[in-house]
C-alpha cells in the first residue's frame, strides 16, 4: 500500500513537472496574431473618427477615410489617407509608402514628406492611422503573464509583451502591449520614444464583428504627462476592396479621385 501511495504521488510530481515545463508561448507570433485582430490581411476600407478632448469637453474632431493594402513584398500596409472632415480638411491626403509619408494638399497643389511621429489630433499621430503592422515593424519579447484593467474597466488575464523597433523611422521606439492570454485580443499598449519617455497610453476597447472577426472599434489615447487630454479614434464603415495600386503612389496624389 505504501509502494502504491509513493508511485501515484511521484506519478503527480511527474504530472506537475511537465505543466510546469510547458513552453512560454513565441512572442512574435502572439504580435503576429494580435495584429490579425487589429487589421484584416487583405486590401480593405474603413472610416476613421478622431474626436480631441481636454477635461472631459471635446475641442477638435475630424473625419478619415482609410484605404490600407498589404504589401505583397514585406507584409507591411500601404496606406492612403483622405480627409473627410471638418470642411477645412476636406480632400487633403496623406500617403505612406514603405517607410516614406507623404502629405498633399489640394488647396496649393504641394505634395510634401512629413514623419510618422507628428500630431494629426490631440495624441493621435500620423503612424497612428497609417495602419500599422506591429510584427513587422518590431521585435517582441514576453515580459510574463499579468492582469491588467482593459478599455472597459474589467480585469483581464494578459501576456505582456515589450516591442523594439526594428528599423529606424517608425513613429514608437518601443512600445509594451498587453494581449488576452485566451483570445489574444490587444487591450493596451503603452508608447515611448527614444529617450524612453512615456508618450501615451492606449485601449483597445468595443470588440465588435467585422469582416470576420472580433476587432476593437475604439481606441481611447490618453497623454502620457497630461491624463486629461484624451483622444478617441472610432473605426467603422469595414469593407473588402481591391486598392488601386495607383493610389499608393506618391506622384499620383494630385490626380486622385475618390470612387
Amino acid at each position: 500500500m505504501l509502494r502504491r501511495h509513493l508511485l501515484l504521488y511521484a506519478g503527480g510530481l511527474a504530472a506537475l513537472g511537465t505543466a510546469w515545463a510547458q513552453p512560454a508561448p513565441d512572442a512574435q507570433k502572439l504580435l503576429a496574431a494580435s495584429d490579425l485582430i487589429r487589421n484584416p490581411a487583405q486590401s480593405f476600407v474603413l472610416t476613421v473618427g478622431l474626436t480631441e478632448y481636454r477635461g472631459g469637453k471635446q475641442v477638435d474632431g475630424n473625419t478619415l477615410a482609410i484605404y490600407s493594402r498589404p504589401d505583397e513584398r514585406g507584409g507591411a500596409f500601404r496606406t492612403l489617407v483622405r480627409f473627410m472632415a471638418p470642411a477645412r480638411d476636406a480632400g487633403k491626403l496623406m500617403l505612406k509608402n514603405g517607410a516614406d509619408l507623404w502629405f498633399h494638399d489640394p488647396a496649393n497643389k504641394a505634395t510634401i514628406r512629413i514623419s510618422p511621429e507628428q500630431r494629426l489630433l490631440g495624441q493621435a499621430a500620423n503612424g497612428d492611422v497609417a495602419t500599422a503592422n506591429f510584427a513587422h515593424d518590431y521585435r517582441a519579447s514576453l515580459v510574463g503573464e499579468e492582469e491588467v484593467t482593459d478599455g472597459e474597466r474589467q480585469p483581464r488575464r494578459a501576456h505582456r509583451l515589450n516591442l523594439a523597433a526594428a528599423a529606424s523611422g517608425l513613429t514608437y521606439h518601443r512600445i509594451e502591449l498587453w494581449i488576452d492570454a485566451a483570445s489574444q485580443q490587444p487591450i493596451k499598449a503603452r508608447f515611448f520614444s527614444e529617450s524612453d519617455r512615456l508618450l501615451k497610453t492606449a485601449f483597445y476597447r468595443r470588440y465588435q464583428p467585422q469582416l470576420g472577426q472580433l476587432r476593437p472599434t475604439e481606441t481611447v489615447i490618453i497623454d502620457g504627462l497630461d491624463p486629461g487630454w484624451v483622444t478617441v479614434m472610432r473605426f467603422g464603415d469595414y469593407a473588402w476592396r481591391d486598392i488601386p495600386e495607383a493610389w499608393l503612389q506618391r506622384d499620383h496624389l494630385p490626380r486622385f479621385r475618390a470612387e
